[in-house]
């Protein structure tokens, strides 16, 4: 473990030299650069709660903090898991030519990503004091679901860069079952109907749903729901072993396949 950390810290100027090329690339060409960060959660807020709210008759006054919350952390989810994916293949130049611990390509863009999502909740903390989302002392928690969130992404990245390196296809696979994702994460839909029903299991085996229901306790005011912590701890540590050991075996053969 000590040969593995001190490899670490010698690149690791590397890995915020990536992490700024990523947001650097994301934004260029960008008239409205980071600050499309706020407008575009906004704006999809604004349409989410028209049609799930307005529509469907919902007179909750706080409905697009509930949206806008879950909605946040997808994006994040997303955004990461797709950018991850790809990184070695993106990084297949560099990966031939200089040594890097490989490692440090899915990290550097978790990271990324995990950067502008961290901004982009300015728009979450100016909505929630415009729809008077009183803050409390559980507002505390939100920094378990805000550390277990990236861990979870970076071993779902991990996975998933080593297996689209030989299945290119998966790419088209994964943006289906983010499709799956978005729709079982409760994001614009209060749950309780679908618990009721017997179809909780559906929640419960997406990952990403376990952090969502701890994240907007933070922020409604609520103890965490322990359950939910407990899925959310099993799923981040399985993903990150799972991805580590696929990565670690895999990782000299990728050279052969970019």
């Amino acid at each position: 473990m000590k040969k593995y950390w001190n490899n670490f810290k010698k690149y690791r100027f590397l890995l915020g030299e990536l992490v700024k090329k990523g947001i650097t690339l994301r934004y260029r060409r960008s008239y409205l650069g980071i600050l499309w960060t706020l407008i575009e959660p906004l704006l999809t807020m604004i349409v989410l709660t028209v049609v799930f709210g307005t529509l469907f008759g919902n007179e909750d006054k706080q409905f697009p903090v509930y949206i806008l919350s879950g909605r946040l952390l997808y994006s994040f989810f997303s955004n990461s898991t797709k950018v991850a994916m790809k990184s070695i293949r993106m990084n297949s130049s560099m990966i031939k030519k200089v040594y890097v611990p490989k490692y440090m390509y899915p990290l550097a863009s978790i990271l990324t990503d995990y950067i502008i999502f961290m901004i982009s909740l300015i728009i979450l903390v100016a909505v929630g004091v415009v729809l008077q989302v009183k803050p409390t002392f559980y507002l505390f928690q939100v920094i378990i679901p805000l550390a277990v969130l990236p861990i979870m992404c970076y071993g779902i990245g991990l996975i998933l860069a080593t297996l689209s390196v030989f299945f290119r296809d998966l790419e088209y696979i994964w943006s289906v079952a983010l499709m799956m994702v978005m729709y079982t994460s409760a994001i614009f839909y209060k749950p309780a109907k679908i618990i009721k029903g017997g179809y909780g299991w559906l929640l419960e085996i997406n990952p990403l749903y376990s952090v969502v229901v701890n994240f907007r306790n933070s922020i409604f005011g609520a103890p965490l729901d322990q359950r939910a912590l407990a899925l959310s701890l099993v799923y981040s540590v399985g993903f990150l072993a799972i991805g580590a050991f696929m990565f670690y075996k895999k990782q000299d053969q990728f050279i052969l396949h970019v």
